[in-house]
């Protein structure tokens, strides 16, 4: 399974176009729509997702509501464009018009944002031209291929959830949640204005959020993806690229304001002994091999172990600010505030839905990658056949 996105901020629409995807396998707009209202929501969003109200368009790949085999184009319109249709028209400038004259020209880089390197590097004068790309709206593709990616995996068993556990320095309290699947931790979030299963440091973070935006600043924070009924065995230790360590920290740092990734434990396995960091490992015959605890969160060897999947991800404050930072203007290297584009004073509960959906996506990669995957009841048999043989290994 391969994928593309493309589509610029403002531009008429994004666009996805995804290949791989098993025939027969059931797929609607509405499974996908269901994901985007998800991204858009959580306390601490700004002007932007009043605007946009997403909605796919699937045009190519599924008849009568299962997939073909062949590739999936996925659409969303911007409903803005009306709004931007002469600044990022799509046809040559007149002749007689000058670049430097068009509305919302950008020569002040902000601080923490692609504009200054990106404008480097593809030599753009007029930095929107770098902005208009590099904005986190390109997730709305990526939580619809996500959505595809969770469907696919639905239909094998596998469930995904991810949830806030830290904004601003408050953190949630594991227990509150720790004997809880991916299901009931679902049923928690979906009612919940942050996406935290925690309902005391829920109250506490949305105070914070309300804080920071008086005060024209942002908050970051951490979000937390399970993955529940991975068989074991995806990935690999032959090759450093095909371990799902790796894969899957990649997916989760290619978020936008993504900084840090850890698995299980993560950091804190540094403070404590190997006895008390790796999982004991035992048999039954109704579960076959699994593990008395899961610190290294579903994964050694660069392969799944068949426990629960357990990745965190830290996204940095989000970096346009309303009281905005200091910046050198690229025409005349002058000092200036940075430009000011719309802004969300949080964004870490809809980022939990993006590295949901892009977990989703490598875990369903990386399960094609190791089984025939051309019909989805092909699919289905093999893997059943696969966990069986794992189980009584």
């Amino acid at each position: 399974m391969r994928f593309f996105t493309a589509g610029e901020s403002h531009g008429p629409q994004l666009t996805a176009i995804i290949e791989g995807l098993p025939s027969q396998m059931p797929l609607t707009a509405e499974m996908i729509n269901t994901e985007l209202k998800r991204r858009q929501g959580g306390h601490g969003r700004g002007r932007r997702m009043q605007i946009e109200k997403d909605k796919v368009l699937i045009t190519s790949g599924v008849r009568h509501g299962l997939t073909l085999g062949s590739p999936v184009t996925l659409t969303v319109e911007n409903d803005d464009w009306k709004h931007w249709t002469n600044i990022m028209g799509i046809e040559p400038l007149p002749d007689d018009m000058n670049p430097e004259d068009i509305k919302r020209r950008i020569t002040r880089p902000r601080p923490g944002h692609a504009d200054l390197v990106g404008g480097m590097k593809y030599g753009h004068r007029d930095l929107r031209n770098v902005l208009e790309r590099s904005s986190a709206r390109e997730t709305t593709m990526r939580v619809a291929i996500g959505a595809v990616a969770k469907q696919f995996l639905r239909q094998l068993g596998i469930k995904t959830v991810a949830h806030v556990t830290e904004i601003g320095g408050i953190t949630t309290d594991p227990e509150s949640y720790a004997s809880l699947n991916a299901d009931e931790i679902r049923e928690i979030i979906e009612q919940d204005p942050v996406y935290c299963a925690d309902e005391v440091a829920s109250a506490k973070m949305v105070s914070a959020i309300d804080d920071i935006k008086e005060r024209g600043d942002t908050l970051g924070g951490v979000v937390e993806v399970v993955v529940e009924g991975c068989p074991p065995g995806i990935g690999s230790y032959v090759q450093f690229d095909r371990k799902m360590d790796g894969r899957l920290a990649g997916a989760m740092m290619s978020i936008n304001a993504f900084k840090g990734v850890e698995f299980g434990m993560g950091f804190k396995m540094a403070q404590n002994p190997g006895s008390k960091v790796h999982d004991e490992i035992a048999w039954s015959e109704e579960l076959g091999y699994y593990r008395k605890s899961n610190r290294l969160g579903g994964l050694e060897g660069g392969m799944t172990t068949g426990m629960p999947i357990v990745i965190r991800g830290v996204m940095k404050p989000i970096p346009t600010l309303y009281k905005p930072l200091e910046s050198v203007d690229i025409e005349t290297k002058e000092p200036f505030v940075a430009t000011i584009e719309r802004s969300d004073p949080c964004a870490v509960p809809a980022a939990s839905v993006v590295a949901e959906h892009v977990i989703a996506t490598e875990v369903a990669k990386a399960i094609m990658d190791e089984f025939r995957s051309d019909t989805m009841d092909g699919l289905q048999e093999e893997i059943n056949r696969y966990r069986e043989y794992v189980k009584g290994f």
